[in-house]
Parts: structure tokens; C-alpha cells; sequence
């Protein structure tokens, strides 16, 4: 039985570090801002701009292309219904860049847990065998609760560095919604201030 307890922890120590390192990738500012995207946009005041930026945001499919490329497909509508509906579409791209932290955050409570009854195995073990043998041999005693402290330590060491990656990506996601926001935002005002 504490063998399946450690089963569990190792596959929930393998998981965590599959979605850390995935949402590592895919965070970076080169994966949600493409530096050809960045670059066409800081160059767009005319409408043949934006048909330049559409055709950059089409060729690198990233969270801010795919916002750009909403906003200049709708500059024909009111101001004020195209950046409700960017707003919508922003949402969409933070769920998206938020994929995989709920998986942190399971095993941010889970692998406590998991270590919390490899204890309770443990010590139902050691307090059979003592049952059984007596308390003649205190090697053996304290070897049972050594193994009993192992699955205890275990479930922390999972969850610990699982903790500091989701508060870090959570944070992150935070500021990117906020560059993107920044860039979209610029993007509207410079293409409406343009047809007044």
C-alpha cells in the first residue's frame, strides 16, 4: 500500500514538472509577442500598416497576434463595440495563457496529502508490528518512523517548488495581460484617432 503512495507521489512529482516546464515555454514574451509582431505594430499608422500587421499576425499565430488581428478586422465598427469585443477575445487569450496552472494548484493540495497518508500506512505498519513483536527491538522502531517521516517529507518537497511555479506563472500571466492590454490599447486609439 505505501508502495501505491509513492506510485502517486512520483507521478504527481512527474506531472507538475511536465506542466512547469510547459508553461515555462510558453510564457515567454517571444511566444505571446512575436518580435516581427512588435515590430510591425510600432510601425503602423496607415491603413496599408495594418494590412502589413494583419499579414505578420497571420504568419506568427501568438496571444497578441491573434488580439491585433481581431481589433483590425472590426476597425470598421464603432470605437467603443471594438474594444468590448477585444475586451472578450482578451479574456479568452488570458484563459488560455492560464491552461495548466489549475494542475499546479491541484498538486500544490494533493501532494501533502499524498505524503500524509503514506504516514498514516506507516505508522499503522510500525504500531502493528509493535502490536505483534513488542517494543524489545528500538532500532526497528525507529526505523518504521523514519519511513513513516519520508512519504510526510516527500508530499512538501512536491508541493513546495509547485507553490513558487504557480504564484510565479500566475504573476506572470498577470503582466503579460497587462503589456498586451497596453499594445492593443495603442493600437485602437492611434488606428481611431487616424479616421477622425
Amino acid at each position: 500500500m505505501e508502495t501505491a503512495v509513492y506510485f502517486l507521489l512520483a507521478l504527481t512529482s512527474i506531472i507538475g514538472l511536465g506542466v512547469v516546464l510547459w508553461r515555462a515555454w510558453t510564457l515567454r514574451w517571444g511566444k505571446v509577442a512575436p518580435p516581427a509582431i512588435a515590430a510591425a505594430l510600432a510601425e503602423c499608422h496607415t491603413a496599408e500598416d495594418v494590412k502589413l500587421l494583419r499579414a505578420q499576425c497571420e504568419q506568427n499565430p501568438s496571444p497578441l497576434g491573434r488580439l491585433l488581428l481581431f481589433a483590425a478586422n472590426h476597425l470598421d465598427w464603432p470605437r467603443t463595440e471594438n474594444v468590448s469585443s477585444l475586451e472578450t477575445a482578451a479574456r479568452r487569450e488570458i484563459v488560455r495563457l492560464e491552461r495548466g496552472l489549475v494542475v499546479l494548484e491541484i498538486i500544490i493540495g494533493i501532494a501533502p496529502l499524498l505524503g500524509l497518508v503514506g504516514t498514516i500506512l506507516g505508522m499503522m505498519t510500525v504500531f502493528n508490528d509493535i502490536g505483534e513483536a513488542g517494543l524489545n527491538n528500538a532500532s526497528r522502531l525507529a526505523h518504521g518512523i523514519s519511513v513513516i517521516l519520508n512519504a510526510t517529507l516527500v508530499g512538501l518537497l512536491i508541493a513546495i517548488p509547485a507553490l513558487v511555479s504557480w504564484g510565479y506563472f500566475s504573476k506572470k500571466v498577470e503582466v503579460l495581460a497587462v503589456e498586451m492590454e497596453t499594445l492593443c490599447d495603442e493600437f485602437i486609439r492611434r488606428q481611431y484617432r487616424d479616421k477622425k
